[in-house]
C-alpha cells in the first residue's frame, strides 16, 4: 500500500503541470484550461464562461476522487474527444497527491 496523498506535493505537481493551463483560486480566470475551483462533485464541462469540448459536455462525468484518478492517468483515452493537452500522470502517488491539492485549494 502506498503512502498517503500528500497535498504539498500536489501543489508543486499542480505548480509544474497544471498551472500553465488551470486557475484554482475562486474567481479565478480561466486559461486554456477552465478555472477548477468548485469542480469537486460537479459534471464535467460545467464552469462558467468556459469553451469545453462538446466531448467533456455530454461525458457526464461527476468529478470525484475515484474519476480525477483514472482521468488523470490518461485524460484523452478516459475521455475521447477532450482538448485537455495534457499526456497525464502515470504514477498513481503523483495522482493521489494532485487530487489532495485540488480537494483542500478548490472547495469552498
Amino acid at each position: 500500500m502506498g503512502k498517503g496523498p500528500n497535498a504539498k506535493k500536489g501543489a508543486k505537481i499542480f505548480k509544474t503541470k497544471c498551472s500553465q493551463c488551470h486557475t484554482v483560486e475562486e474567481g479565478g480566470p480561466h486559461k486554456q484550461g477552465p478555472n477548477l475551483y468548485g469542480f469537486f462533485g460537479r459534471q464535467s464541462g460545467q464552469a462558467d464562461g468556459y469553451s469545453y469540448s462538446s466531448a467533456n459536455k455530454k461525458s457526464g462525468v461527476m468529478w470525484g476522487e475515484d474519476t480525477l484518478f483514472e482521468y488523470l492517468e490518461n485524460p484523452k483515452k478516459y475521455m475521447k474527444g477532450t482538448k485537455m493537452v495534457f499526456a497525464g500522470l502515470k504514477k498513481p502517488q503523483d495522482r493521489k497527491d494532485l487530487i489532495a491539492y485540488l480537494q483542500k485549494s478548490c472547495s469552498a
